[in-house]
């Protein structure tokens, strides 16, 4: 396992990234939604049509941010977990995973895991580690948990507990069997005391004009996307237990003081513990 403090970037390029300015791409999409610069003109193209037929798209993005940073807060805190795999990280921005859960224990070790080439441009801006913990870029797809794990235990001790954050990448993965078998690989994984926390878009909860944003998406962006219902996302949490409040509107989990009043916006969030 590398030593305390490793922050580990990719060794440079065997093949470079491979960016695409003419083909908007998610990660730097949801970049422009939430006000970052590290976005294209096919991105704001495709990102304004999505807010047009969605307006409440942008409203989704800084409710799921918000969501990283409570639950984080938690799984750091009352928790206790000083391990984190982050999935689908997306480009760096304030209040990073590492951010935050070293801000609570200085010795939390964080993998994260992406496979967009301009997450990997960005990735030494992402691993800024306090010496007494570990922070690692990973390029890898969810699709391989296998290759994902292997990786991850070259930073984390997987026979020890880890938060295992997917916010907003299972709804990158359309067929729902191979979505839950992908969780369940990562969970086996991982010893009782893990958790697990899930952001995912839906069509409820107000979400009905996303049917028609995410054709637009899927014929004009890349990867594909795909909502789910309350009842397919409860799923994944199939065999953990949710901690309170359970399966909600990200924007409605454990809301702090300032966000007491915050609407609900059409996308699941919850956290669950592995018995």
């Amino acid at each position: 396992m590398p030593q305390t403090g490793d922050h580990v970037v990719p060794e440079p390029a065997a093949r470079p990234p491979r960016v695409d300015p003419s083909v908007a791409h998610n990660a730097r999409v949801w970049n422009y939604w939430l006000g970052g610069k590290d976005n294209f003109e096919a991105d704001r193209r495709v990102g304004d049509h999505v807010r047009r037929a969605f307006p409440v798209i942008g409203d989704v993005a800084r409710a799921d941010r918000r969501f990283l940073a409570r639950a984080v807060g938690f799984l750091a805190g009352t928790a206790g977990v000083r391990q984190f795999l982050d999935i689908g990280t997306g480009l760096p921005s304030a209040d990073n995973t590492h951010d935050l859960a070293q801000a609570v224990a200085p010795e939390c070790r964080i993998v994260y895991v992406d496979n967009d080439p301009m997450v990997l441009v960005h990735a030494r801006a992402l691993l800024t580690s306090r010496p007494e913990g570990a922070t690692r870029y990973v390029e890898a797809d969810i699709h391989r948990p296998e290759a994902i794990l292997a990786a991850a235990a070259e930073t984390l001790d997987l026979g020890q507990p880890v938060a295992v954050m997917m916010l907003g990448i299972l709804n990158f993965v359309l067929d729902t069997d191979e979505a839950y078998a992908i969780v369940r690989r990562l969970m086996d994984a991982v010893p009782s005391g893990s958790y697990l926390a899930v952001t995912h878009p839906t069509v409820e909860l107000g979400g009905e004009a996303n049917v028609a944003a995410m054709a637009f998406w899927n014929e004009n962006a890349a990867p594909p996307i795909r909502s789910r219902t309350g009842a397919e996302i409860a799923g994944f949490f199939t065999g953990l237990e949710l901690v309170a409040p359970g399966l909600v509107s990200c924007s409605r989990w454990r809301p702090g003081p300032d966000e007491a009043d915050a609407a609900p916006v059409p996308q699941y969030g919850g956290v669950a513990r592995k018995p």
